[in-house]
C-alpha cells in the first residue's frame, strides 16, 4: 500500500515507487511534516525534530511552562494563524466574531483506495494501470469548528503525489476565507535551495529564471485573473548544483487558471517553507454553517536526476493522467493551416476554399477559420460576443463551407473567443450587465473589449447554448477557444457589496462549468487552448484541452526559447507549434524543425506559395507524420540551454523503448573560424547500435552520448539539423 501509518509513532509515510513523504501527528496534535525525499520506507523520520528553547518565541498555551515547542519553528503540513509562527500562513480565517484566527489540529484521518476527486474543480484522475491511494487528514479548529481537510493522492507508479484542501464550516457561524493555500511543504534545512520559475511577457512566455534562496519571502504569482503570461503556476525547489541530469529537484504544479500565488521563504533557522493556492488579492469568501470550499489541486514532484527526471515525471503523468480527450493517445493530431496570418479578418467563404485547396498540396489535414467570421466583425471593436455566422462573408452559410472543406479530403476547425464582449455587439446593447464594469466608473478597456461576468448562471448558460449551437450546425473537427485580455473592473451585478470578493474565483469556476458542458460533451472534437498566445498555459486548461498554443511569437529562434521553458513540466504533445512567415531570415526547414517541437501545423497564406514551396512542405507534413509517435510519446530531453551563450540549441526525443529516436539541432549563432561543435545525445541504449539517417554506419549508444555527434560548420545562419537514430538489432 502506498500510505502507511504507524501506530506506535503516529507517522503517516507516503510512499510511491522512487520516494517516501512523511508526516506526524505530533504535540498537542498538530500534524507535523517530518520528510520528502528518496524512499526511506517506514523509517520514523521524527529524530530530525530538534525541540529547545529559541528565545521569545510563541508556545502554544497548553504547553504551560514548557518553551521548547513553538509552531514558529516547527516544520508542518499546513500553517495555522496567529498561533505564533509568523512565518506565511496556509490559511486566513475571519471568524463571526471578528477575530483573525486559524488553530487546526489533528482530529482524524482516513485512507483509502483510489484517487479523490473535486467537485467544483479539474483534477487528474487514475487509469486501470496505476496504483493509487488517498489520504484524507482532518484538521479541526476547536473553538471555530473550521475543519481544513488535506487531500493527498499516491501515483505510485508515477511517482506522483497530489494534494488539495477542502475547507468545511461545521460551526453555527458565517465565516470568510481571506488566503488558503493548497499545498504548505515545509523543509528543515534550505540554504542551499534555488527557486526555479517560469515568468515572461506577452510573446516571451514562460522563460526560465533561477534564483538562490534568501532570507526573504520570494512571492511567485498572478492578479490579472488568469495565470497569466507573466507568471506560471509552477515552481521548482532544487539543490544549489543541480542541473539538467543530476540533483534533487521538487516540483509544484498547481492546477488552476485565475490568480495564483506561490511563497517561498527561508526563516531566521534556516527552514525553508513552500506555499501555493490562489492569490488573497481581493479574495474574501463566505462560508456559512455547513458548506464547503474547496482549493486546487497541486501535482507534486521528486527526483534525484535533475531536470530532465523532474520534466519526464510531469510529461508522462500529464499524458496519462490530466486529459481524458481521445486525442491525447488514441488519435494522431492533424496537421492544420490557420486562416489567421494568410488573411486577418478579410476574407470570405471564397477565400477559405482557396486557401484549403493550396494548403492541401502541402499536404495539410485541417482547415482553421479563426477570427472574423461571426456578428459584425471587420476588426476587433466589434462583434465579441454575438455567436451567429456572418453570412455577408461566409455567403453559403457554415454548413455548406464546412462541406465544401470535407470534399477537398479536409477537416474544419473553428475560432472562439467565449468569455469576451464588444460594447459594439447585440450581446452587449441587449445585457450591459452581463459585461464586468464597477458602477459609476469606466470600464479599463483591452484590445476595446470586455470581459464577460463567468459568474453568472445566465452568462454561462448563453454561451453554453451559442457554442454548443455552432458546433452542432456542422461537422466541425477542430476548436480554437481564446481570450484576448487580462480581468479588470472585477465586479458582479448579480452579486451582493459583501459577496465581491468571491467574483474571482467564481469567474473561473464559471468558466470551468462552461468548459464541462461543451468541451466534455464534445469529445470527438479536438480543442486547443489559446490566451493571447501562452498567456494562460496551465495544468487545470490542460484537463480540458490536449494542446495549447504557447505563443503568439512564432519566430523560430524565439520559440526555441518558448519550447524550452514549457519543457520543464508541460510534454511536448501540448505544445501548439506552427510555421509561419516571421524570421524571413530563417530558412523554412528550420521553421519546420522548430514547429516539429509541438504539434506541427501552418500560419500563412497556402495560396501565395510556389508549387515548389508547397511541395516542401509537403514533404514536411510527411516527416512530421512519420515522427509523431515518437514526438508525441516519447522521452524529451533539453540537450543545451537557450538562454545560456553557445552557437547550436539541440533538444532530442527518444522511444520509451529507446529503439529510436530523433535528435535536432539548430545553428543559432556562428562565429568565425571557431571551434567544432559535438551535441552529445542522452537517453540510449548504451550498449546498443543506432543507425544514423538510415546509413550503413552503425555507433553504439555509448559513443553518441559521450562523445557526440560532429555539427557541420560550413553551413548558413540558422540552419538546422535533424538525426534520426534507430537501434539495430
Amino acid at each position: 500500500m502506498g500510505i502507511i501509518y504507524n501506530k506506535e509513532h503516529k507517522t503517516i509515510t507516503l510512499q510511491t515507487k522512487h520516494t517516501s513523504y512523511q508526516m506526524k501527528i505530533g504535540n498537542l496534535d498538530y500534524l507535523i511534516h517530518l520528510y520528502y525525499g528518496p524512499s526511506i520506507c517506514d523509517a520514523d523520520m521524527s529524530y530530525q525534530i530538534m525541540q529547545y528553547d529559541r528565545g521569545f518565541s510563541g508556545n502554544p498555551y497548553e504547553s504551560r511552562d514548557a518553551r521548547t515547542f513553538s509552531l514558529d519553528a516547527q516544520p508542518q503540513e499546513f500553517s495555522t494563524q496567529q498561533q505564533g509562527d509568523f512565518r506565511t500562513t496556509s490559511i486566513e480565517v475571519v471568524n463571526s466574531d471578528g477575530s483573525y484566527s486559524y488553530n487546526g489540529r489533528t482530529a482524524g484521518y482516513k485512507i483509502s483506495s483510489g484517487k479523490y476527486q473535486l467537485d467544483t474543480l479539474p483534477c487528474t484522475f487514475a487509469t486501470d494501470a496505476d496504483t493509487v491511494d488517498t489520504l484524507e487528514v482532518t484538521l479541526t479548529d476547536s473553538v471555530s469548528d473550521v475543519q481544513a481537510v488535506l487531500l493527498y493522492s499516491v501515483f505510485e507508479e508515477a511517482d506522483i503525489i497530489t494534494r488539495a484542501v477542502k475547507v468545511v464550516n461545521r460551526g453555527n457561524a458565517p465565516i470568510h476565507l481571506k488566503k488558503i493555500m493548497s499545498v504548505c511543504l515545509d523543509f528543515l534545512n534550505g540554504s542551499d535551495f534555488d527557486l526555479v520559475s517560469l515568468p515572461g511577457r506577452y510573446g516571451q512566455e514562460r522563460q526560465v529564471e533561477r534564483q538562490h534562496m534568501t532570507h526573504h519571502i520570494h512571492t511567485i504569482g498572478s492578479v490579472r485573473g488568469s495565470s497569466s503570461h507573466q507568471q506560471n503556476p509552477f515552481v521548482i525547489l532544487c539543490d544549489r548544483n543541480a542541473t539538467e541530469d543530476y540533483g534533487k529537484c521538487y516540483g509544484f504544479s498547481l492546477m488552476y487558471s485565475g490568480n495564483f500565488l506561490a511563497e517561498a521563504e527561508l526563516d531566521q533557522y534556516d527552514q525553508l517553507r513552500l506555499v501555493m493556492g490562489i492569490h488573497p488579492k481581493q479574495f474574501v469568501y463566505e462560508l456559512k454553517p455547513g458548506e464547503v470550499f474547496e482549493g486546487p489541486e497541486t501535482v507534486m514532484a521528486f527526483t534525484e536526476h535533475g531536470f530532465t527526471g523532474l520534466s519526464h515525471l510531469y510529461h508522462d503523468f500529464y499524458r496519462n493522467n490530466l486529459c481524458r480527450s481521445k486525442f491525447v493517445q488514441e488519435v494522431q493530431r492533424p496537421v492544420l493551416i490557420n486562416s489567421w496570418e494568410a488573411a486577418f479578418m478579410d476574407f470570405d467563404d471564397v477565400k477559405l476554399v482557396e486557401i484549403a485547396k493550396a494548403a492541401r498540396n502541402m499536404g495539410v489535414d485541417l482547415l482553421v477559420m479563426d477570427d472574423g467570421w461571426f456578428g459584425k466583425r471587420d476588426d476587433d471593436n466589434s462583434g465579441l460576443g454575438d455567436w451567429y455566422v456572418n453570412e455577408d462573408k461566409i455567403k453559403c452559410g457554415l454548413h455548406k463551407l464546412v462541406e465544401q472543406i470535407n470534399d477537398l479530403g479536409m477537416k474544419f476547425g473553428i475560432w472562439f473567443e467565449p468569455e469576451m464582449v464588444s460594447e459594439d455587439s447585440d450581446l452587449y446593447r441587449a445585457h450591459p450587465d452581463w459585461a464586468m464594469q464597477i458602477p459609476g466608473r469606466h470600464a479599463v478597456r483591452s484590445r476595446n473589449q470586455m470581459v464577460l461576468d463567468m459568474s453568472r448562471k445566465d452568462v454561462q448558460d448563453y454561451l453554453i447554448k451559442k457554442v454548443n449551437g455552432i458546433l452542432d450546425d456542422a461537422d466541425i473537427f477542430y476548436v480554437k477557444w481564446d481570450i484576448n485580455r487580462s480581468l479588470t473592473d472585477i465586479w458582479s451585478n448579480n452579486a451582493a457589496p459583501e459577496k465581491q470578493g468571491e467574483v474571482y474565483h467564481r469567474y473561473i469556476l464559471g468558466l470551468y462549468h462552461v468548459m464541462d458542458e461543451i468541451i466534455k460533451t464534445h469529445p470527438d472534437i479536438l480543442f486547443e487552448g489559446c490566451s493571447g498566445g501562452g498567456g494562460r498555459y496551465d495544468a487545470a486548461m490542460l484537463h480540458y484541452y490536449p494542446q495549447y498554443w504557447v505563443s503568439d511569437n512564432n519566430h523560430p529562434i524565439d520559440r526555441l526559447k518558448l519550447h524550452y521553458g514549457t519543457s520543464f513540466v508541460y510534454p511536448v504533445c501540448t505544445m501548439g507549434a506552427h510555421i509561419s512567415d516571421s524570421g524571413k531570415f530563417v530558412p523554412i526547414k528550420t521553421k519546420a524543425v522548430v514547429a516539429m517541437c509541438g504539434t506541427f501545423g501552418y500560419e500563412l497564406d497556402a495560396t501565395h506559395l510556389s508549387e515548389e514551396e508547397q511541395a516542401v512542405c509537403k514533404e514536411q507534413s510527411g516527416q512530421f507524420r512519420k515522427f509523431y509517435p515518437l514526438i508525441i510519446k516519447g522521452d524529451y530531453y533539453r540537450l543545451t540551454n537557450p538562454f545560456k551563450p553557445g552557437n547550436m540549441t539541440a533538444w532530442q526525443h527518444v522511444s520509451k523503448d529507446k529503439s529510436e529516436s530523433l535528435l535536432s539541432v539548430v545553428v543559432t549563432n556562428l562565429t568565425c573560424n571557431g571551434p567544432q561543435e559535438y551535441i552529445r545525445a542522452k537517453g540510449l541504449a548504451p550498449d546498443a547500435l543506432y543507425s544514423i539517417n538510415g546509413g550503413e554506419e552503425l555507433y553504439s549508444g555509448s559513443a553518441l552520448m559521450n562523445a557526440g555527434l560532429p555539427i557541420d560548420r560550413e553551413v548558413e545562419d540558422y540552419s538546422s539539423f535533424q538525426f534520426y537514430l534507430k537501434k539495430q538489432e
